[in-house]
């Protein structure tokens, strides 16, 4: 059994529904995301501090509308929820119930054509905060992966576990020097070197440092909790921090030699636990929580972390 944890390099839309004929769908899943949870159905919280402009949305410019498919009926509307003026994309579908999905595209619903404008609006109040609360989420990660950009040039930033990084382009080197004083990677390329040189250099040295990182973290954790761990792989997945396979097989993302020491510690925890249980059940976090009792400090923290592949 192969345990994974998606982690979307772009944000995962929010779902939610309302019956239109005494219908409703949700979907969940578990995962370590640093994203937006799909659980419509949670308590209820008030918008978040961010909601200061009275009108919300994701973009300055109009967001680009994802082609329909064939004979699907698309319109963009707006309403006021609150004192906040909220663009939508309507969708006309063969459903019978009204949906929500709050994506990087915003706010877009799909609603059975015969479902009068005034009925999905009420459905919108409805669920109104827990829009809002969701819309700003995906303001929030869209700003954090804004951040988490890297310039690929001399003088260029990046974080390495966890602390800022420079890259230095140095064409009297003659293999790249890591200086641990000053947090300077030089690397030995010619000055005006393109971005894709300094990358592909800069990426090949963390992918080197992150297996030095992760052996013996992953060594460490497995002799704690009991367990052998066959072979550790490094992952350029986009879509996962890790996983656990029940032959003992883990990998792992490379980029996670971005975050925080603790960060990794409990991805690499996570995935070890589960060659012990291969589930997420309270005798699974359990397990976590043997050999990291504050685990749920880097659950938080790692949830808002981004991935962002270049």
């Amino acid at each position: 059994m192969d345990i994974a944890h998606p982690l979307p390099a772009s944000p995962a839309p929010s779902k939610g529904a309302l019956p239109a004929a005494r219908q409703s769908r949700l979907r969940g899943s578990h995962s370590i995301k640093p994203t937006i949870r799909t659980d419509a159905t949670m308590p209820a919280k008030r918008p978040a501090p961010l909601l200061q402009d009275s009108q919300l949305s994701l973009f300055d410019v109009a967001p680009e509308i994802a082609p329909a498919e064939p004979g699907a009926a698309r319109a963009l509307r707006e309403l006021w929820l609150g004192q906040h003026r909220i663009g939508y994309e309507l969708k006309r579908a063969r459903r019978r119930s009204i949906g929500f999905v709050v994506g990087p595209q915003g706010l877009r619903v799909s609603a059975p054509r015969w479902v009068p404008i005034n009925e999905i609006e009420r459905a919108l109040h409805h669920k109104g905060e827990w829009i809002l609360r969701k819309l700003v989420e995906q303001r929030e990660r869209q700003q954090r992966m804004q951040a988490a950009r890297i310039d690929w040039l001399d003088g260029g930033q990046l974080p390495y576990l966890g602390a800022a990084l420079t890259l230095v382009v140095a064409p009297g080197e003659r293999e790249v020097v890591w200086d641990t004083a000053t947090r300077e990677l030089r690397l030995p390329l010619p000055g005006g070197a393109a971005a894709e040189q300094v990358r592909d250099l800069a990426q090949a040295w963390l992918k080197a440092r992150a297996r030095e990182d992760f052996l013996p973290r992953c060594q460490r954790f497995a002799a704690l909790l009991g367990v052998t761990m066959s072979s550790l792989r490094l992952s350029s997945a986009q879509t996962r921090w890790g996983s656990a396979s029940a032959d003992g097989s883990i990998r792992l993302n490379w980029r996670l030699i971005h975050f925080t020491p603790a960060i990794i510690d409990y991805v690499v925890a996570h995935e070890l636990a589960h060659l012990r249980e291969m589930n997420h059940s309270p005798a699974f976090w359990d397990t976590v929580r043997s050999v990291l009792p504050d685990f749920e400090r880097s659950r938080e923290a790692l949830r808002d972390e981004s991935i962002v592949v270049q």
